[in-house]
């Protein structure tokens, strides 16, 4: 017998192949991803009246739509309107706060790739401004969270720019950023270091 779901179509499981290829992360983590938590954070943020602070959605331009049913559509093709900015934005006690959330896999570095020209443009801006700025960052192989005020992130982007190392390490993120412990709730309780350095 077939099973299929609600709106008709046959379930098949997935190959034992794509299920492999999902990430491991620990238990204590429960599968979820910096963005995962962050977003958690934001929510626990926001009841609890302390900041209000959101995910931005990504800018796209929808293409192609496809109608199968009366019941469903599906975007069949889609481009980025505008390059993204940063991940995250807000107000917290009358601060304007904007930052970039990454995770890397590596255990000794982070590499810089993974941060782009236009979100350190962006980010430089807000902070000319008098906004907060900063980068945040899990090292998802050993579990361990950091933020890196964005006046750090732009002296290791310049040293990459002037032919530098292309990454920053681990033991530079002990030296020049602040760790975060994670703890019950939120788990990642990034503003405390916010108004730590604000307040």
């Amino acid at each position: 017998m077939a099973i299929r779901y609600p709106n008709g179509k046959l379930y098949t499981p997935k190959k034992e192949t794509e299920t492999k290829k999902r990430k491991d992360y620990s238990f204590s983590n429960r599968g979820k991803t910096l963005e995962d938590e962050l977003s958690d954070a934001n929510e626990y943020y926001l009841t609890h009246e302390i900041a209000v602070i959101y995910k931005k959605p990504i800018p796209i331009q929808v293409v192609k739509v496809d109608y199968p049913s009366r019941s469903s559509a599906v975007i069949k093709e889609a481009y980025y309107r505008t390059p993204s900015t940063t991940d995250f934005n807000g107000v917290y006690e009358g601060k304007y706060i904007d930052f970039e959330a990454k995770e890397t896999e590596n255990r000794t570095a982070f590499p810089l790739k993974n941060v782009h020209l236009h979100q350190v443009e962006h980010m430089s801006k807000v902070v000319k401004q008098q906004g907060i700025s900063f980068l945040l960052v899990r090292f998802s192989a050993v579990d361990r969270y950091f933020y890196l005020p964005f006046d750090q992130l732009q002296r290791f982007w310049d040293r990459m720019l002037a032919g530098g190392r292309k990454s920053i390490a681990l033991a530079e993120f002990e030296e020049h950023a602040i760790e975060i412990m994670p703890k019950y709730a939120p788990r990642i309780d990034y503003l405390k270091i916010v108004n730590d350095l604000y307040a």
